[in-house]
């Protein structure tokens, strides 16, 4: 199978595959970590686990004031990136995620829920509906089926909280599997600002064929999500048309 060890198509993982740096650089009050890699409960070199990502958080100096979260990271298991997203509502320091190369799956909804979300020039971002494995007769599959659009009511809360739109826009958005280039992050309302200094690209070294679109050259465009107040509305229309975006 194309995505046989998550996300790495068929390259095993190995001492040193790892690509996310954790240990932060702390300089001013001002924190730098990197997640990129698959969020994956087996931490280590098959990805970012919770317990490793809460334990770097734990380690920051007291005087941490900010905390840039770059991302390049195809997602991974749901629960992983709730336990990753509330660590960093909970801690005292100022969260910006910065989407370097691409925020899919569970990776968006850890950048959703910081207090500011910078997309990187020509990153992505990706949401879909909750996926699971299930073994068992239709009684059990039917169970699986109403957990997993409860999973996925769920994270579609994250970014109704982030735009102002309702659940239930946002739910039918991640049903569609959406792909968001940088500036249609910011004109959906999932990123506040596309980052205009010249910074590195992050390579996309992901196997993305487990997806529906391999990424948003392949994907068709958003379709905009209504149910917004108006103020809200206002808000981002004027951040499409600052990107050059039809509104």
């Amino acid at each position: 199978m194309p995505d046989q060890y998550r996300f790495r198509g068929h390259v095993a993982p190995e001492k040193g595959i790892r690509a996310s740096v954790l240990e932060a650089d702390v300089a001013d009050g001002v924190a730098s970590m990197r997640l990129y890699d698959p969020i994956d409960s087996y931490g280590g070199d098959w990805g970012v686990s919770a317990k490793e990502f809460v334990a770097a958080l734990d380690a920051l100096p007291d005087d941490t004031s900010t905390i840039h979260l770059h991302i390049n990271s195809p997602g991974g298991e749901v629960y992983e990136g709730i336990t990753m997203l509330n660590a960093l509502r909970n801690h005292k320091a100022q969260v910006v995620a910065i989407v370097d190369g691409l925020a899919a799956s569970a990776a968006s909804f850890v950048a959703a829920g910081a207090d500011e979300v910078v997309m990187g020039r020509n990153a992505q971002l990706m949401i879909h509906d909750a996926w699971g494995l299930g073994i068992g007769n239709a009684s059990d599959l039917r169970d699986l089926a109403s957990r997993l659009d409860k999973i996925s009511d769920n994270i579609a809360n994250i970014y109704a909280a982030k735009t102002g739109g309702t659940v239930e826009d946002w739910r039918a958005a991640m049903l569609a599997e959406t792909w968001y280039s940088d500036e249609e992050a910011v004109a959906a309302g999932l990123a506040d600002r596309v980052e205009e200094a010249a910074v590195p690209v992050a390579k996309n070294a992901f196997d993305l064929s487990v997806f529906q679109f391999a990424g948003r050259e392949q994907a068709p465009p958003p379709a905009p999500v209504t149910g917004m107040s108006q103020r809200t509305q206002a808000r981002h229309r004027a951040a499409a048309r600052r990107a050059g975006i039809p509104t």
